[in-house]
C-alpha cells in the first residue's frame, strides 16, 4: 500500500514554507516530477491531501508505445517512444536509491507483449494495425498460434492470431508510487492546493486550502482533473479536461496455475479490447473498460480542492462482466482465479488525447509566464509518460525548452474557446492502461 504513515514534509500549520519546487498532485506524474526535481538538487514539496489514491493507483502499468499507437496520433507516438526509452534508467535510478532495508522495487519488467485475436475479424483488425505500426517503423512480429501457445500454454487453442511486440513492457504502478514516495522523505504536504500565488507577474507558489502557502521558485500543476479548477490560473488559459472512467480488476492466481502468463496479453475479442497483465506476486490485472459516466451515485468523490468531476467512481457491473467474459475467451483459466478487487477511476482526457505539458504564455505579452509549468491531461498514458514528463519539466526549470514537445503546450487550446467539435471521439472499445 501507499505509505500513508510516512513522515510528512515541513508543517504548514500557522506559517508559510519555502521550497525550490512545489508540485501540485500526488499521482504518478507528480511523484515522478518531484523525484526528478530532487535529483537535480532542488528542494521539493509534493502537495496532495490523498497522494497515490487516484487513477495511478488503479492503472495496469503497461508501457506500450507500440500497442498504444492510434491513427492521427503521430506526434504523441514520438513522445511515447522517447519516454519508453527513458524507462530503464528511470527505474534503475529509483531501485538503486532505496532504503538500506525494506525498500520496494518498481516492478519494472522488460518482458514483451503478446497481441492476440479471438476471431477472423479480430485477426484482420490486428493485421491492419500492424501495417500502421510498421509504417511508423515499429516492430510487430507475427506468431503462429502454436508458437504463441508454446510461449503461453494457457492461451486458448481457439485464438485466431498472435503477434509479439518486443518493445512493450510493464511496471507495477502501485510499487512505483510507493518506491518514489520512499525516495522523497519529508517532501509531502498533505493538504489540498486551493490556487496559485502570484508576485510581480510570475507564479510564486501555492495557496493551500487551510490558508497558508508554499512559496516556490517553480510551481508545477500536475493534479489531473483538478488542474482546471485551481484558483489563480493565468488569464484566458483553457485546460479542457474531461473525466474518462474505466473499470479494472485484480485477481489472484492459485498456485496450481502459476504462472498464468509470463507476458502481458493484449487481446481483441469480437472487436472489443481486453488486456491481462501478470504480476510477480501471483496476481493479474484485467482491464479496462472506458466510459464517460461516473456512476457517482455509488462512487466516492475525489478528495481535495479543484476537482470538477469525481475521480473515483462506482464500478460498473456490466464492465466487470465484460472484462471477465472476454479475458476467459483468450485464457480460459481466468475462470479459476480469485477476484480480489474491482476498481474504477477517472483519467484526465483532452480534446486531442495528448497531454498538456509545458509552460504557458501570458495573454497580454505572449511571453512564457515565469514560475509555472503545467503537466496534466495524460489520459491513458500517464504511467508510460512519467519519465518524459519528469525530464521535460526538469529541462524547463533549467531554462531549456525542447522544440519537439511544443505541440503539447498547455496553452494550445487557449487561442479560441474549446468546443465539443474539438474533442476526439472516444471509442468505448479502445483499451486503456
Amino acid at each position: 500500500m501507499y505509505p500513508q504513515s510516512a513522515p510528512d514534509g515541513p508543517s504548514v500549520r500557522g506559517r508559510d514554507i519555502r521550497v525550490d519546487v512545489a508540485v501540485i498532485g500526488g499521482g504518478v506524474i507528480g511523484h515522478g516530477i518531484a523525484w526528478e526535481a530532487l535529483q537535480s538538487g532542488r528542494s521539493v514539496a509534493l502537495i496532495d491531501d490523498a497522494p497515490g489514491t487516484g487513477a495511478s493507483w488503479a492503472a495496469a502499468g503497461m508501457l506500450a508505445p507500440v500497442s498504444e499507437l492510434h491513427y492521427q496520433e503521430e506526434e504523441l507516438l514520438e513522445l511515447m517512444l522517447h519516454s519508453s526509452g527513458l524507462w530503464p534508467a528511470f527505474a534503475a535510478g529509483l531501485d538503486s536509491r532505496g532504503p538500506a532495508a525494506g525498500g520496494t522495487g518498481t516492478g519494472y519488467l522488460t518482458t514483451s507483449t503478446l497481441a492476440v485475436g479471438a476471431d477472423a475479424a479480430d485477426r484482420r483488425a490486428l493485421a491492419d494495425l500492424r501495417g500502421v505500426q510498421q509504417a511508423s517503423g515499429l516492430t510487430v512480429e507475427p506468431l503462429t498460434v502454436r508458437e504463441a501457445r508454446t510461449r503461453e500454454p494457457l492461451l486458448s487453442p481457439g485464438i485466431s492470431c498472435a503477434f509479439n511486440i518486443p518493445a512493450d513492457h510493464q511496471v507495477d504502478p502501485r510499487k512505483l508510487l510507493v518506491r518514489i514516495a520512499e525516495s522523497l522523505p519529508g517532501s509531502a504536504v498533505r493538504e489540498p492546493a486551493a490556487g496559485l500565488l502570484w508576485e510581480e507577474g510570475r507564479v510564486s507558489g501555492v495557496r493551500l486550502s487551510g490558508g497558508n502557502a508554499v512559496r516556490a521558485g517553480e510551481t508545477i500543476v500536475a493534479n489531473g482533473l483538478g488542474s482546471a479548477a485551481l484558483d489563480g490560473l493565468p488569464a484566458r488559459l483553457k485546460l479542457p479536461l474531461r473525466p474518462v472512467y474505466g473499470d479494472i480488476l485484480r485477481l489472484r492466481v492459485p498456485g496450481y496455475l502459476q504462472p498464468l502468463l509470463t507476458s502481458t496479453v493484449r487481446g481483441m475479442v469480437h472487436g472489443v479490447p481486453v488486456y491481462i497483465v501478470p504480476r510477480q506476486d501471483g496476481t493479474v490485472v484485467i482491464g479496462a473498460t472506458q466510459r464517460e459516466d461516473s456512476l457517482s451515485g455509488t462512487g466516492t468523490a475525489d478528495r481535495g480542492a479543484g476537482n470538477a468531476a469525481p475521480a473515483h467512481s462506482g464500478v460498473s457491473a456490466g464492465g466487470v462482466y465484460q472484462l471477465l467474459r472476454d479475458a476467459q475467451v483468450l485464457v480460459p483459466a481466468v475462470a479459476e482465479l480469485e477476484l480480489l478487487e474491482a476498481t474504477a477511476r477517472a483519467r484526465p482526457g483532452t480534446p486531442d488525447n495528448a497531454p498538456l505539458l509545458g509552460r504557458v504564455a501570458a495573454a497580454d505579452t505572449g511571453r512564457d509566464i515565469a514560475g509555472l509549468i503545467i503537466a496534466t491531461g495524460f489520459f491513458r498514458h500517464g504511467v508510460l509518460l512519467t519519465p518524459a514528463a519528469a525530464s521535460i519539466c526538469r529541462q524547463l526549470m533549467d531554462g531549456n525548452a525542447d522544440p519537439r514537445w511544443a505541440p503539447f503546450r498547455p496553452d494550445r487550446f487557449s487561442r479560441r474557446p474549446a468546443t465539443t467539435a474539438d474533442f476526439v471521439t472516444i471509442d468505448p472499445n479502445k483499451e486503456t492502461a
